[in-house]
């Protein structure tokens, strides 16, 4: 039910699908939906429609463990004007030629695929996004671009290229979701299914994303001037490090200067700092991909991944063979992360 009683002329049913992989996250589901069913309120009829679809039919549990039950299988899905892939960033493909295959068959007839948080995974796992720039979840980003070197990781909240829309995490989709209703109802409509939920900003997708400083409350574009230029170049830096020097010198400032600002921001020196982005990024691979340790040590810059593996262990605790055997291999034989593919409880490529 609705406060205002608006008259919102005709608009074409826009019917929205939903591929779940096990694990999937509940939130981009529902941050989808839910404002699509307050816009049929509002608008008292149906704008919008919306299935869901598991690769096999079968229900699915998400990653909180809540049963969601499918209305179609992959190969049976039909009559979709955008199909939306949710996963975390380990789902496969349980038939690795055919559904990948239906995926770009339902993208040449005309179906906009896309793809939540860690659905852009298979979805660039199905070939689809070869070529194309796509959002990334910045705490995904670094083992996406080791695992899709074809593809363009970019830091927004949502990117469209052509007929594939990636939206980086659950509130984006929110956002997308306000979008669809705009288009389809208008601004006014728009406006009052963001008050109902609260949602304070309505942002446009080419807004960066919200990037947590190391060992702060406050995220990089909160940071000064000089330290947010520094830090920016730091992360595209990862493989060939970048000294000090050169990266106060970019930003216009002295090292010196760099190594106050950088302190006084963020408790750790320049280099630290640093140092810990690209354990990080080390991290996300470790955790989000089957790269080899010594791969993962080229990719963010050692020498050698004896190394890498002793700074890991000092600041993790573990080895990154350890870290990647119990984040796949807990007790219980289930998967900490809730994979669904029995084929990802193999260790590959350690």
């Amino acid at each position: 039910m609705t406060i205002h009683s608006n008259n919102f002329g005709p608009a074409p049913l826009t019917r929205i699908g939903f591929l779940l992989f096990p694990g999937f996250p509940m939130a981009c589901l529902t941050s989808a939906i839910e404002p699509l069913r307050a816009a049929n309120e509002i608008a008292g009829r149906q704008v919008f429609s919306w299935s869901l679809a598991t690769e096999t039919g079968e229900d699915t549990a998400a990653s909180a463990g809540v049963l969601f039950p499918a209305d179609a299988s992959l190969a049976e899905i039909e009559g979709l004007d955008c199909l939306f892939l949710l996963s975390g960033p380990d789902a496969e493909f349980a038939d690795p030629v055919s559904s990948p295959g239906r995926l770009r068959y339902l993208a040449r007839h005309g179906v906009t695929l896309g793809a939540v948080s860690g659905g852009v995974f298979p979805l660039a796992r199905s070939g689809v996004l070869a070529g194309r720039r796509c959002a990334v979840h910045w705490c995904y980003r670094s083992a996406f671009e080791a695992a899709f070197p074809n593809c363009t990781a970019v830091d927004r909240l949502i990117v469209r290229d052509g007929c594939l829309h990636t939206v980086s995490g659950a509130t984006a989709m929110f956002d997308l979701s306000l979008e669809l209703i705009g288009c389809a109802l208008g601004a006014d409509a728009m406006n009052e299914v963001a008050c109902l939920f609260q949602h304070p900003v309505i942002r446009n997708g080419s807004v960066r994303q919200k990037v947590p400083v190391l060992q702060s409350d406050r995220t990089v574009d909160q940071m000064p001037p000089a330290v947010k230029e520094a830090m920016s170049i730091f992360s595209e830096n990862f493989g060939t490090p970048v000294c000090i020097r050169d990266v106060a010198r970019m930003a216009g400032i002295s090292p010196r200067q760099l190594e106050r600002s950088f302190r006084a921001a963020t408790g750790l020196s320049p280099g630290e700092y640093y140092r810990r982005q690209r354990l990080e990024a080390a991290r996300q691979m470790v955790l989000y991909s089957w790269e080899p340790v010594s791969g993962i040590a080229h990719a963010v810059g050692y020498a050698s991944s004896s190394t890498l593996t002793l700074h890991y262990r000092k600041f993790y605790g573990v080895t990154p063979v350890q870290d990647r055997k119990r984040a796949f291999l807990p007790a219980g034989g289930m998967t900490s992360r809730q994979k669904g593919p029995e084929t990802l409880t193999e260790i590959r490529k350690i």
